[in-house]
């Protein structure tokens, strides 16, 4: 058997604001988006650029609990880790854009890491791994 996650859901207050952050500041492509009138919403999906794997379901909250977890999907933990070939590159182009870092860049046994906030407070790792 052979499975992989396809999609995590990332729950936004609304679709474009989100679009702006993931594809304008973090590089990502927009892979789809399309509108669902029969459901009032859109189906709207980003990934790194380059990324063959797993990739974002940009869900609009519509209830109450939905819009409680927007920036707190992990209660506080770091949320998704964000691999990369070059730590430097993107956390120097990510400054550049205005991302915040709240834990600023270390290097461990298992690589360079740094912690920033992205446009709704969740918390990602952005993270090259060891040789």
């Amino acid at each position: 058997m052979k499975q992989h996650i396809g999609l995590v859901s990332f729950v936004v207050p609304d679709y474009d604001p989100a679009i702006d952050f993931f594809v304008d500041k973090l590089g990502f492509e927009l892979v789809e988006d399309t509108q669902i009138e029969s459901e009032n919403k859109r189906w709207v999906v980003v990934k790194p650029t380059g990324c063959d794997g797993s990739a974002l379901l940009l869900a609009r909250a519509t209830k109450s609990a939905q819009l409680e977890a927007i920036g707190n999907q992990t209660g506080g933990r770091v949320f998704l880790f964000l691999y990369t070939d070059d730590f430097w590159r993107d956390y120097q182009l990510y400054q550049s854009r205005g991302i915040e870092f709240v834990r600023e860049p270390k290097t461990t046994e298992y690589g360079t890491v740094a912690v920033f906030e992205d446009f709704v407070g969740n918390q990602w790792d952005l993270i090259q791994p060891a040789d």
